[in-house]
């Protein structure tokens, strides 16, 4: 997350639920309708909604 001019890890997450877990803990109102949006989230490494065990 960026806040303050700086980028903040709010956490590793395993799934969307835990995505959603960590925006929502951020104060993003309605996190899981953001998911999807390029301006919010930024997927690395995988295409987005893509997990695997690591």
């Amino acid at each position: 997350m960026h806040r303050d001019g700086r980028e903040e890890v709010l956490g590793l997450a395993h799934s969307d639920h835990d995505l959603i877990v960590f925006l929502e803990a951020a104060g993003v109102i309605e996190p899981a309708n953001v998911l999807d949006d390029p301006q919010l989230v930024e997927w690395r490494g995988d295409p987005s909604h893509y997990w695997r065990a690591a």
